[in-house]
């Protein structure tokens, strides 16, 4: 197929990219253990190309005896190697692994697309900040300090800052390769070793990544890769003796399960989780800012994306306008597979756009107006196309408005009174992002400091870097990844205190 997907157009079934023809990768595709291939026996996982929904690969579903491989592989080389290379070197380290993934940047990409149904100009985007992250905690690795604390006479405090060991990450499907880079860097910056589990719907990226780094001069046993199910792979890595601390990224419901496995061992953990993230359009706001921020929310991944904002609360004065506006936004984007190209892809799986089409059938009996979208395109032809949809007459205490779609589906929300915006958009078990559209300074600051969530973003969405520090309030997760604030999530602290009188 090329071009956009229009409604009576049938999809062709053809496999327009092959892990195994066009990737390189072994059939199905195993762990990757010290940069090699190892081989998963027992049962595989299929891995669909959703913008065809057909089965364009498979992957092993790690068991038990391979996670403790991984592990005790990741312990030996904190022990031998990564954990007691000074900080220089492992920045050296990191830059060759910023620069490898940049070499292989279309092929990584176009893997990336077609696993999870984003537009090729997206996944392009992901690979760049993919790399960005190791140059970025390749410039922190030999700046982790310490700090002395004044004493009374005769005593001398300090601080140091050291690895924890055996990272487990825990990855989700809709950025694989970002989401992954985001936590092993600092990880490794820090002098950590690492384990990941990446999502079984997308997982191709990730053990391929991990080979370039080994090819790129990282020592064998830093980064390893085990796919398979959460429940099985997953738990394993979360409960195995050798992982010190575990990085989750993905729903409420499964990060709880890892808080509660990784509370038996007293093992920290970083979880980033759901998000209903609100933005609050206020009378003076840039309408078409806004509109362009509403769209994008849920262009970005087909909506897939935890950090959203698609609670839109706007001032009554300015509703109609913007709905308006959202309205051409989103009638202008353009619909197709991955490798098409265009603006919007695919839901990534049946599962979710019968998640996303349940909710649809909860917004009409809620009385909800759709504006634009609201159905899934060619169902049962092939590919999970949803309509990029705007929902009005929206109630904070409905269920679209109170639980994550994760789809293309933006809502707006009618305040007036600024309090009444601010009650409305920390009325949620979120706390994860935010938005605020106001030409004035003080208005600005003002929300920001009162609302629920951890980043505020003004004027536009989305915005932030690798150096911006991101992570939730309330059900949204604990910790910080991205920035400086990281390194302090994957380093222990160990305070050493001297009595001087007699030296």
């Amino acid at each position: 197929m090329s071009g956009p997907v229009k409604s009576g157009e049938i999809m062709g079934k053809d496999i327009r990219w092959s892990p195994v023809k066009d990737g390189g990768l072994p059939d199905p595709a195993g762990a990757v253990i010290d940069g090699e291939w190892i081989k998963v026996t027992g049962e595989s996982l299929s891995v669909e190309d959703p913008g065809l929904g057909v089965e364009m690969g498979r992957v092993g579903n790690s068991p038990t005896s391979l996670i403790d491989q991984a592990c005790e592989s990741s312990q030996q080389a904190f022990k031998s190697t990564w954990g007691k290379m000074d900080g220089v070197a492992r920045g050296r380290i990191m830059l060759k692994m910023a620069e490898v993934l940049m070499a292989n940047k279309t092929e990584l990409a176009t893997m990336e697309a077609v696993d999870t149904g984003k537009p090729l100009n997206q996944a392009l985007v992901d690979i760049d900040v993919s790399a960005r992250y190791f140059e970025f905690y390749a410039g922190i690795a030999d700046k982790i300090n310490g700090e002395t604390i004044p004493q009374k006479d005769g005593v001398f405090a300090y601080t140091l800052r050291e690895p924890y060991g055996v990272i487990g990450h825990i990855t989700p499907w809709n950025s694989p390769l970002n989401q992954m880079s985001r936590g092993i860097a600092p990880s490794l910056a820090a002098g950590n070793t690492v384990v990941v589990k990446p999502s079984e719907i997308a997982p191709f990226s990730s053990l391929v990544a991990a080979r370039l780094f080994v090819k790129a001069g990282l020592p064998i046993g830093v980064v390893n890769v085990v796919p398979g199910l959460g429940p099985i792979a997953g738990a394993a890595l979360v409960e195995h003796p050798l992982v010190k601390h575990v990085s989750f990224t993905g729903s409420v419901k499964t990060g709880q399960d890892v808080l509660r496995r990784a509370a038996l061992k007293i093992m920290p953990c970083n979880l980033e989780l759901g998000g209903k993230s609100p933005a609050i359009v206020m009378a003076d706001g840039n309408l078409k800012a806004a509109a362009k921020a509403a769209a994008t929310a849920i262009t970005r991944n087909a909506g897939q994306s935890c950090f959203a904002t698609t609670r839109f609360i706007v001032h009554r004065s300015v509703h109609d306008e913007l709905a308006a506006l959202i309205v051409k936004e989103l009638e202008s984007l353009r619909l197709g597979h991955a490798l098409d190209n265009l603006d919007l892809g695919p839901l990534v799986s049946q599962n979710q756009m019968n998640r996303v089409v349940g909710f649809m059938e909860s917004a009409k009996r809620d009385g909800i107006t759709i504006a634009t979208g609201g159905e899934q395109i060619d169902p049962g032809r092939g590919g999970y196309f949803f309509k990029p949809t705007l929902l009005l007459g929206v109630k904070n205490n409905m269920d679209v408005a109170q639980n994550e779609i994760f789809g293309p589906v933006q809502s707006l929300i009618i305040f007036d009174e600024e309090e009444e915006a601010i009650a409305i958009a920390n009325d949620s078990v979120y706390g994860l992002a935010s938005a605020v559209f106001t030409n004035s300074l003080s208005t600005a600051h003002r929300l920001a400091s009162q609302i629920e969530a951890g980043q505020v973003m003004i004027n536009k969405f989305p915005l932030g870097s690798v150096d911006t520090p991101f992570g939730g309030y309330k059900t949204s997760g604990i910790g910080r990844e991205k920035g400086v604030e990281a390194i302090r999530g994957y380093t222990q602290l160990k305070t050493v205190l001297m009595d001087i009188t007699k030296l």
